[in-house]
């Protein structure tokens, strides 16, 4: 291996002048190409193929360097074929070998034949022959960013003093333009989180389905962390932390699912620890959760006021690259918004339920002090009238309203003691989907019918339930809005067999509208569908009860 020569200009020497006179015009035109962007990926592309060109290199790469130093996070490279890149298969990973060797000691390096350097270990099956080689460091903002690596000149030459005095001033231009790319990448990616955060707290903040919120939160740290899926944890009711939500590529089965508190990573969290993993497969802490099959994680608690809320998971694909200290950063900002806007949404139920009891009670007690008062002065005026009368048909008559009387007050008192009870025991399936229905009957100016098939209340788990009101509430909603129809007809199965012959639970909702319009909005459908999806069932459309199956009916089912 030639010495590598000191810093500065290359010495002088016989027919110098006029090949540096000839080179310098090609510098500036690559220096100024390597800084015409600001897409971090896009700058490091520019420099390899910038570099190849000037020192006529057939090959060229840049090594970023991880955050730990003791390897590569990344490797970006010119002048191999994406054919051939894919036979390789294999991307250097900075730890061992030449190029480790420079992550270690980052240093301008020449050698006219890399295969014979000690420090070499060879190349991978399918990877193209190389000999001559030349490497520099890339510092940003006097921290060293990466190594620029140039292979095979191609007049089969070796790199001369000439080349690397040019890479070395390329080098640094690089430095300023990935700088650069940096802190645009930071600002864009900062950009984003917030907005993220606006989303869920909006979310959170308005009022609407708590579970559809939830969901919200999920989307949004998924696609923020570029993650393959998001899952919001809550404490659950026996302890340890149930998944509330799931937003993933494919559904995972896991909504639901309760992780005890003896688990390392949810005992961790519970503490209001963030856990940062990076292989879950390999992982024995993740031996028993959902994300086994996962790369890179990053699970982050819900925390205000030294409260724990709940806990916020974001996997990687295997293979992926481990969360950067800015994501992990930035997605602790997230959670703490996350958590703060739960919080608020909590008391905003708190005071909207305190609201609500106070209602009950001020009905209850005119129901009480006014409504059975009169009722019972009414009835006594009767009774009154009653024994005054001789005439059998008038007695009749009277006595019979007294009755009625006397079963009016007794069902407003029972009701005063429903009002006077906010405590009371969790209501079945059956009750619930007749409230959903009776709230319906406002908007829509009449009553839907219904009709309840199997053990509906006994044999639909809570979770299907919840999903299963969920939808209904959305069907009626759809058919108030947009289907305009006359008639509607409400079923719940509970003695159905799905597809796959599992029992189920199946919900219809028929009307006599307009039906599906050609080219319309779909969003309502898609939630439906996510729904069932998320607890292993399905949805989907069929004709209505209108004539000619006119209208709209909409099948839901899910397994218990």
């Amino acid at each position: 291996m030639p010495p590598v020569p000191p810093s500065g200009p290359p010495p002088p020497r016989r027919g110098a002048s006029a090949e540096l006179l000839a080179r310098v015009p090609k510098l500036l035109d690559a220096m100024r190409s390597v800084g015409s962007g600001l897409e971090l990926r896009d700058t490091l592309n520019r420099i390899c193929r910038t570099a190849a060109d000037l020192a006529h290199a057939r090959y060229a790469a840049i090594g970023v360097i991880d955050a730990e130093g003791d390897g590569l996070a990344e490797f970006v490279h010119h002048g191999v074929d994406e054919a051939t890149a894919r036979r390789i298969g294999y991307l250097p990973d900075g730890r061992k070998g030449l190029l480790g060797s420079l992550v270690r000691d980052p240093g301008p390096v020449r050698l006219t034949d890399l295969t014979e350097d000690p420090r070499s270990c060879g190349f991978p099956e399918h990877h193209p022959p190389m000999r001559s080689f030349l490497g520099v460091p890339i510092h940003v903002q006097g921290e060293v960013f990466g190594n620029l690596y140039l292979t095979d000149k191609r007049a089969g030459e070796p790199f001369d003093e000439y080349d690397l005095a040019m890479v070395r001033v390329l080098a640094t231009e690089a430095g300023i333009a990935i700088g650069n790319a940096r802190l645009y990448e930071a600002a864009q990616q900062r950009e984003r989180w917030i907005d993220g955060s606006v989303a869920v707290t909006t979310a959170l903040l308005s009022g609407g389905d708590m579970d559809e919120a939830l969901q919200v939160v999920a989307e949004q740290a998924r696609r923020l962390s570029g993650a393959r899926a998001g899952i919001v944890l809550l404490p659950a009711e026996g302890g340890g932390l149930e998944i509330v939500a799931v937003a993933a590529h494919h559904p995972t089965g896991a909504l639901g699912r309760v992780i005890p508190s003896d688990n390392g990573i949810v005992a961790e969290l519970l503490a209001g620890r963030a856990v940062f993993v990076d292989d879950a497969a390999t992982d024995p802490r993740m031996e028993a959760g959902p994300v086994r099959g996962y790369g890179p994680i990053m699970l982050l608690p819900l925390c205000r006021d030294g409260r724990v809320l709940g806990g916020l998971v974001m996997p990687r694909a295997r293979g992926d690259r481990p969360f950067t200290r800015a994501e992990r950063a930035l997605g602790d900002r997230f959670a703490s918004q996350a958590a703060l806007a739960l919080m608020m949404a909590d008391a905003q139920r708190d005071r909207e339920r305190l609201a609500v009891y106070e209602d009950r009670d001020r009905i209850a007690r005119d129901l009480h002090d006014l409504v059975i008062q009169r009722l019972f002065a009414t009835g006594m005026m009767l009774e009154s009238a009653q024994r005054r009368t001789s005439v059998p048909e008038v007695r009749d008559g009277v006595g019979g309203a007294v009755d009625e009387l006397d079963v009016t007050i007794q069902e407003i008192r029972s009701a005063i003691f429903a009002l006077r009870r906010p405590d009371e025991a969790p209501e079945g399936l059956r009750t619930r989907v007749l409230r959903e229905i009776t709230m319906a009957a406002v908007p829509l100016g009449f009553t839907p019918s219904h009709r309840f098939v199997g053990p509906v209340d006994t044999a639909v788990g809570d979770l299907t339930g919840k999903n299963l009101i969920a939808a209904l509430r959305e069907t009626l909603s759809n058919a108030f809005r947009h289907a305009h129809a006359t008639r509607i007809e409400v079923v719940v199965d509970a003695t159905v067999t799905l597809a796959d012959g599992r029992p189920g639970v199946r919900l219809t909702v028929a009307d006599d509208g307009v039906g599906l319009p050609r080219g319309g909005r779909r969003s309502g459908l898609r939630n439906l569908e996510r729904r069932a999806e998320t607890v292993g069932g399905t949805s989907g459309t069929g004709p209505g009860i209108g004539a000619d199956g006119g209208g709209t009916t909409v099948l839901w089912e899910a397994p218990y």
